[in-house]
C-alpha cells in the first residue's frame, strides 16, 4: 500500500512547490508596483554618448531643457507615473539623435541615454544646411552643435528637398514610387481610348460591309437604285474619312500619353542618377577621411552639377593658394595617386604657390595655371 500512496505524493508536492513560486511571483509584482508607486524620482542623469571625437551634437543641458519645457514630470514624480515612452518620443523627434532609452533605476535615479548620429559630413550647398551620415542618413544641423567634420559647398543640389531629414534612400524610393504609379495611372488612361477606338473600327467596319440590291418587289428603276448606290458610296466615303480622322487623333492621344510615360521615366533615371552621385560623394569624403594626408590636406570640398547633369568637385588644400580641379568622381585613388606624385615631384621644386589651378580631371596628365 506505501507504493501507491508515494506515486500520488509526488504530484501534489510538486503542483504545491510551484503554486508558492507563482504566489511568490504574483506577491513580488504587486510589491514592486506598491514600491513604484509610492518612491518618487530623485534626480535625473543624462548621459550622451559619442563615440567620436568630433565633437557634439547635443548636450545634457540642452535635454534637460527639452523636457522641462515638455511638461513631462520627472524630479519629485511617483516612479510608476514617469511617462518614460513620452521622453523617448520626445528625444528620438530629433533626427540627429539614432538611439534613446529611458529607464529608473533602483534608487529613483532616471537615466536617459542618447546615441547621436556619427555624421560624416556637412552639406552647405545650395540652401542645404545639413550633415549626412556615411549610410546617407540626413539631418538639420541642431543649433549650438559643434561638430568638426569635412563641409561640402558648392552649388550641388543633393537629391532631396533642403528640409528633408531621413534616409535619402527612402526619400528616392518614394519617389520612384509616385512615378511607378503615375506610370500606372497613365496605362489605364489608354483604357477608354482602345475602346473608343474598337467602338470607331466596329462602326466603320459595318458601314463598309452594307450592300444595296435593286428593289424589283417594289418596282424599283434602275435610276432610283443608282442613285441610291450613289448615295452609298458617298456615306462610305464620309465614313472612310471620318473613320481615317478618329484613327489620327486616337493615335495622336495615344503618343501623347506615351510620351508622359516616358518623361515619368527619364525622371526615374535622372532621380537614379541622382541618388548615385550623391553616394559617389559620401565613398569620396570617406576617402579622404580615412587617409591621414588628405585628410589634413584638403581644407575644403565645392561640388557642382556641370550642365551634362554630372557631378563634379574642387579641392582647396591646405598647402597653398590653388584650387585642385578634381573632376567626376571616378578613379579616385588613381587621381590621388597622380596628385601626390605631382606634389613631390612638380610643387616641391617648383614652390607651392607657381600655380593658381591644378586640374588632375585628364588621363596620365596634370595640367596647371598661373
Amino acid at each position: 500500500m506505501a507504493k501507491p500512496t508515494l506515486k500520488y505524493l509526488r504530484p501534489v508536492i510538486l503542483g504545491a512547490l510551484w503554486l508558492g513560486v507563482l504566489v511568490y511571483m504574483v506577491w513580488a509584482g504587486i510589491s514592486v508596483c506598491r514600491a513604484r508607486r509610492v518612491r518618487q524620482v530623485r534626480s535625473l542623469e543624462i548621459e550622451v554618448v559619442d563615440s567620436t571625437s568630433q565633437g557634439y551634437l547635443v548636450t545634457g543641458r540642452q535635454v534637460r531643457s527639452w523636457i522641462a519645457q515638455s511638461g513631462i514630470g520627472t524630479i519629485g514624480t511617483a516612479v510608476g507615473e514617469v511617462d518614460l515612452h513620452a521622453i523617448e518620443r520626445l528625444i528620438a523627434r530629433n533626427g540627429f539623435v539614432e538611439r534613446v532609452v529611458a529607464y529608473v533605476s533602483d534608487p529613483g535615479v532616471l537615466h536617459v541615454k542618447i546615441a547621436p548620429r556619427e555624421p560624416l559630413l556637412r552639406l552647405l550647398t545650395d540652401g542645404m544646411n545639413a550633415y549626412v551620415t556615411s549610410a546617407g542618413y540626413v539631418f538639420a544641423a541642431p543649433r549650438a552643435s559643434s561638430l568638426y567634420v569635412p563641409v561640402v559647398t558648392g552649388s550641388y543640389r543633393p537629391p532631396f528637398p533642403t528640409d528633408y531629414v531621413g534616409d535619402a534612400r527612402d526619400y528616392l524610393d518614394e519617389r520612384l514610387r509616385q512615378c511607378d504609379e503615375r506610370i500606372a495611372e497613365l496605362e489605364r488612361s489608354k483604357i477608354p481610348v482602345y475602346r473608343r477606338e474598337q467602338t470607331y473600327e466596329n462602326e466603320y467596319r459595318m458601314i463598309r460591309r452594307e450592300r444595296l440590291r435593286r428593289r424589283w418587289w417594289k418596282g424599283e428603276s434602275a435610276g432610283a437604285f443608282d442613285k441610291r448606290v450613289e448615295q452609298l458610296r458617298e456615306k462610305k466615303a464620309q465614313a472612310r474619312r471620318t473613320w481615317r480622322y478618329r484613327t489620327r487623333v486616337i493615335r495622336d492621344e495615344l503618343e501623347r500619353i506615351d510620351r508622359q510615360q516616358e518623361a515619368e521615366l527619364r525622371k526615374q533615371k535622372k532621380l537614379e542618377k541622382s541618388y548615385e552621385d550623391f553616394m559617389k560623394l559620401l565613398t569620396f569624403v570617406e576617402t579622404v577621411e580615412e587617409d591621414d594626408f588628405w585628410r589634413s590636406e584638403v581644407v575644403q570640398i565645392a561640388a557642382y552639377t556641370t550642365p551634362s547633369g554630372a557631378l563634379e568637385v574642387e579641392l582647396t588644400p591646405r598647402s597653398g593658394s590653388y584650387t585642385i580641379l578634381f573632376g567626376r568622381l571616378e578613379e579616385v585613388d588613381r587621381k590621388f595617386d597622380k596628385l601626390l606624385r605631382f606634389y613631390r615631384n612638380g610643387l616641391s621644386t617648383l614652390g607651392w604657390d607657381t600655380y593658381r589651378v591644378i586640374d588632375i580631371r585628364y588621363d596620365n596628365q596634370v595640367v596647371c595655371k598661373k
